[in-house]
């Protein structure tokens, strides 16, 4: 079988000629390209102009690149400047549009109990290792969980877990998550090259996002926790709003610039309702390993602060520590690694203080699963 490559899916979209004769890749409006073990993913820019128009485009666009060697599936989303914007298209492969995967919101995501978000304002403060060791930490007490990365612009799942292979699909199409130290998990990482930027559009990211939550067997799981990408953007809004969240999880660390962003984040959740589980303070302190001295290098108690500004739990001030860094730059993370470290003792304890939260939240029902077919 020929290798499947970015350069054919394009020469088959030149085939595609809109009503000036001229070609989707002609007029530049084909987004970065994606393949993932055979699935392909771009978009189709409309503009100002009505997606509705780009219907006959999407169907051509399907065939073409459905029926080149290789391809299992074809998802096209057309992207817009007007609020009729976005549709996707996920195809079989052979030219058959399958059904739009658009989920009412806070519709719930099979077999998982609970669905908690880690967050910040910015990047930069330590997020996705705390997801990691935050969902290791809640693995020790006995719960049954996921990660879900959601940075699909910057994911780090691969590295903080060791990850190298790609998602296979099930027998009943659905995506099956790899697994880490008895974590399941999901991420953007795990189908495009590290180092390989993803050139999307906002409502291509949340198609990608929609089916990295409801095409995959989660379940059953006690916990999923989706890594957040950095901000309060659209996409961080659009995961708040149409996941039934349990609540959020803020990291941040010390000094007030960061706590500015941090603030954003937990203003931007209180907007739609989801409560904050608790502020972490990363980076807090650094112990001199020879001397054993204290240095507070960004400031210290600024995050503790806010959460009694706001009146929410403080989950715990969690160091910055050579082995914490060097554990999750080798996919080692430190609570599954060395679990008795003091380092990996805190990330237990705000573990404890998360499940007490959640336990207070309860379960969010009423909600069903979205009915998905993944080709």
């Amino acid at each position: 079988m020929a290798d499947l490559t970015k350069e054919k899916i394009i020469e088959a979209l030149k085939d595609v000629k809109m009503g000036d004769g001229q070609s989707l890749v002609d007029k530049g409006i084909v987004s970065e390209v994606v393949i993932a073990n055979g699935k392909v993913y771009f978009a189709i820019d409309a503009g100002d102009e009505d997606p509705q128009k780009f219907e006959p485009l999407c169907r051509q666009a399907e065939q073409l690149v459905g029926a080149l060697d290789g391809v299992t599936s074809v998802s096209v989303t057309v992207t817009a400047e007007r609020e009729q914007g976005q549709k996707t298209r996920p195809s079989n492969g052979n030219g058959a549009g399958g059904p739009r995967a658009q989920g009412a919101a806070g519709q719930e995501i099979a077999g998982v109990s609970h669905v908690i978000a880690v967050a910040s304002g910015k990047g930069g403060v330590g997020k996705s290792t705390t997801s990691v060791n935050l969902a290791l930490g809640l693995q020790a007490l006995g719960l049954k969980v996921g990660i879900l990365d959601a940075d699909v612009y910057g994911p780090s799942m691969p590295r903080l877990l060791g990850i190298n292979d790609e998602p296979q699909t099930g027998p009943n199409n659905e995506i099956l998550p790899l697994e880490a130290y008895g974590i399941k998990v999901i991420s953007m990482g795990f189908m495009v090259a590290e180092g390989t930027p993803v050139v999307w559009r906002g409502p291509m990211v949340m198609s990608a996002l929609g089916q990295m939550m409801h095409k995959v067997a989660w379940g059953p799981l006690d916990v999923l926790v989706i890594d957040m990408p950095p901000g309060t953007g659209d996409v961080q809004l659009t995961i708040a709003q149409q996941t039934p969240l349990t609540g959020a999880v803020i990291v941040s660390t010390p000094q007030d610039l960061a706590l500015i962003d941090a603030r954003k984040g937990i203003n931007m959740f209180g907007q739609v309702n989801v409560p904050i589980l608790g502020i972490i303070e990363n980076m807090s302190y650094f112990m001199c390993p020879s001397c054993g001295t204290r240095s507070d290098i960004f400031g210290t108690g600024g995050a503790k602060e806010e959460a009694l500004k706001i009146g929410c739990s403080f989950l715990g001030e969690v160091p910055l520590h050579m082995d914490i860094r060097e554990t999750s730059d080798a996919g080692r993370p430190i609570v599954a690694t060395s679990a008795s470290s003091p380092e990996a003792q805190v990330y237990l304890e705000i573990a404890k203080t998360v499940h007490q939260q959640i336990d207070r939240q309860g379960h969010h029902a009423g909600f069903s699963a979205p009915e998905i077919v993944i080709e």
